[in-house]
């Protein structure tokens, strides 16, 4: 069970892509009055509320309250920094739980701001690969592939939900 609750918790990035899976699932099955809601929806916003909301709120409590555990686990010697990253992703947690219940602005918002932070990370993930020979689990493990996919995923979401209709009416909803 420790090893169980150890492999969710370092592969949190993917344990989060999982639980919005299933939620997205749930929520398509449960309905509303016999109608199926539509997919797109539902997979975007329970991407805004796990995948970026709770994704990044765990990252805040890591990298502000654990920070040499945080570090150790990207290969990295703690530092100031920590927490800086630790606040930005308390300010992209709390764009993503806006987001769950909002229009398209702000699930916009939760896509592409989290997505640059995502990009650049994982292109500093590839350079201390390469440059330094960082293998270590939080620098090419999970974390290192979902920096990729995330904001891949993020920005089919948002064109599933939005890009057919264009951005006027996506406003409207």
């Amino acid at each position: 069970m420790e090893q169980a609750i150890a492999l969710v918790l370092s592969n949190f990035t993917i344990t989060f892509l999982v639980v919005a899976a299933i939620a997205t699932a749930i929520s398509m099955l449960a309905g509303r009055n016999g109608a199926r809601p539509r997919f797109a929806e539902k997979a975007l916003a329970y991407y805004a509320l796990f995948v970026i909301g709770f994704t990044f709120l765990y990252n805040f409590v890591m990298h502000v309250f654990f920070g040499d555990m945080a570090a150790a686990f990207i290969g990295w010697e703690n530092s100031p920094f920590q927490a800086e990253v630790g606040f930005a992703s308390l300010g992209f947690a709390v764009v993503g739980f806006l987001a769950f219940k909002g229009g398209f602005e702000m699930r916009l918002a939760a896509v592409v701001g989290p997505a640059c932070f995502l990009l650049g990370a994982a292109g500093g993930h590839a350079y201390q690969m390469i440059m330094a020979g960082n293998f270590a689990p939080g620098n090419a493990g999970a974390i290192f592939y979902t920096d990729i996919f995330v904001p891949l995923l993020g920005a089919l979401l948002l064109w599933m939900r939005y890009g057919k209709t264009g951005q006027a009416s996506a406003r409207s909803t």
